[in-house]
């Protein structure tokens, strides 16, 4: 059963392929924040109506993805049929994605940030940085700050730095074990269990105990319940901590392949195929996967 078997005892269905989708870059523009190559959407369908097991692993917040994602594929047609699963907040919460839109959430509240230091790093960046990014209102267990559109590149850089610094040293004075780059302050237990996680378009304040390999143990979990496997499963991401998906997946002696969308920021050396799709980038990187895997796995 390459490596998996469904949680019940019967014998799993092994689809051809599974997918573990980063959003930001391979499925929506980092840009526009949204899904702005239309086949994109039906390619999804396509796999997910031909019994792919689709999970998209992201650290946006269960609200975007309703707007953004759930909203797209359902007004495309999502079928009961199809499993497609989301995990958002790198783990910290998660739901099935069904024809009705996004299904029951399930949190993990034990690694949430405390409320009163999130309330003041979310204060620290509305009163002195708010002109480079906005507070992400939508998060559950962990604090997002995310650049402005209207707010030029350089600009964005130079306040996401400030801002970083600041919340670091905020966080700090109020007890909270927090890293930051090599940087370390530890609560009082002597712990550092949250840390600053910047990204191109947004800073991240989170548990150490999220990330990407936690995100795609969640969904093959669901997929195992639901009596689903894989005989090769793909991971795609833009930045290097997507590696994480199909480094989890390899470890599990489970077949896996990385599609790495934005290959400039340098392409990790692994055991399992690393795949980048020639010039494209981001999303278009992305379509011409999607694309790809339509044709040479389902032959359509």
């Amino acid at each position: 059963m390459t490596g998996e078997s469904a949680q019940s005892g019967h014998e799993a269905i092994i689809a051809p392929l599974g997918l573990l989708l980063d959003v930001d870059g391979p499925i929506a523009s980092p840009e526009s924040r949204t899904i702005a190559i239309p086949s994109i959407v039906d390619d999804l369908l396509t796999l997910a109506h031909a019994g792919v097991p689709v999970a998209f692993i992201t650290g946006r917040s269960d609200e975007f993805m309703r707007s953004q994602v759930v909203s797209r594929l359902v007004a495309a047609g999502l079928r009961d049929s199809a499993l497609v699963f989301g995990v958002f907040e790198k783990g910290g919460v998660w739901a099935p994605i069904t024809p009705a839109g996004l299904g029951a959430l399930e949190i993990d509240e034990s690694v949430a940030l405390p409320a009163p230091a999130r309330a003041a790093v979310e204060e620290l960046a509305r009163e002195h940085y708010g002109h480079a990014m906005f507070v992400d209102d939508g998060k559950r267990v962990m604090v997002s700050l995310e650049q402005r559109v209207d707010a030029p590149a350089e600009v964005y850089r130079a306040a996401q730095t400030a801002f970083q610094a600041a919340a670091f040293a905020l966080l700090g004075s109020l007890g909270v074990g927090i890293r930051y780059g090599t940087r370390v302050v530890a609560d009082a237990s002597g712990d550092a269990p949250f840390r600053i996680d910047p990204t191109i378009i947004s800073t991240d304040i989170e548990s150490v105990r999220l990330d990407k390999d936690r995100g795609a143990d969640r969904a093959l979990q669901w997929f195992s319940s639901h009596g689903v496997g894989a005989r090769r499963w793909y991971s795609v991401g833009d930045s290097r901590s997507d590696y994480l998906m199909a480094d989890h997946v390899h470890a599990r002696g489970i077949p896996v392949a990385h599609v790495d969308v934005r290959p400039a920021d340098g392409v990790l050396e692994r055991e399992y195929e690393v795949i980048v799709e020639g010039e494209l980038v981001h999303d278009h990187a992305g379509a011409a996967f999607l694309r790809r895997m339509v044709v040479e796995e389902l032959g359509l």
